[in-house]
């Protein structure tokens, strides 16, 4: 799969996704400057985590008037998919490729800790009925969404994940992550690729990760 990672000033885990899915996936991988826009075919487009533009304004309402982030339309109206983490499904609702927005924490805080997460309704981590132990790092992740999206992302099984006992950011309904309407855009706060290698806490990202190649 040739899968490309826009690096935006401030991306911080660009190099940690790009290495994930090179060693652990076998794509060909990459690195794409954020003000170039994107003219090659890639299968998977991932706009990673970090402090794009160090989260001024609004976290990712800078990054998305980017080339490369200008170019998504068009990537995905030729079939290509796309994956945010973090900073990057912050991007994704700024662009309005994703429904809704992410908003402070209600603590107001930046929190980071291992969160227990379950599979939502969505067909792309079907068989995954167990929970998944995946860090968060984040400011800005309390997902909201009026309640006209909210039935829709109920309805048409577009829940990616939700939060399983705890939720740590407040968002509307344990929202974690989603799926756009066509099924080609995802986008979750929390950090898979934080939980792949055999030092990390958890190895369930690569549960994850196994799951959603096989069904996006």
């Amino acid at each position: 799969m040739k899968t490309g990672v826009i690096v935006f000033p401030g991306s911080n885990c660009d190099k940690d996704i790009a290495d994930t899915l090179k060693v652990h996936y076998s794509h060909d991988v990459r690195l794409l400057w954020h003000k170039d826009s994107i003219t090659e075919k890639f299968d998977l487009i991932v706009v990673p985590g970090g402090f794009s533009y160090g989260d001024y304004l609004r976290s990712g309402a800078i990054a998305r008037f980017s080339n490369a982030m200008k170019s998504l339309p068009e990537h995905i109206s030729k079939g290509g998919k796309v994956l945010g983490i973090c900073n990057g499904f912050q991007i994704l609702t700024e662009a309005r490729l994703l429904p809704g927005a992410l908003l402070r924490n209600l603590n107001q805080k930046h929190i980071c800790k291992t969160v227990a997460l379950k599979a939502g309704n969505s067909k792309l981590l079907s068989g995954v009925d167990s929970i998944l132990k995946i860090p968060i790092s984040h400011g800005e992740g309390r997902y909201f969404a009026d309640s006209d999206t909210l039935k829709q992302l109920e309805e048409k099984n577009r829940i990616l994940v939700k939060y399983a006992y705890d939720n740590p950011n407040g968002s509307v309904n344990d929202i974690a992550g989603i799926i756009s309407e066509d099924g080609k855009v995802v986008g979750l706060m929390p950090h898979p690729e934080r939980a792949i290698e055999s030092f990390a806490e958890s190895r369930d990202g690569k549960k994850f990760f196994d799951t959603l190649f096989q069904n996006f």
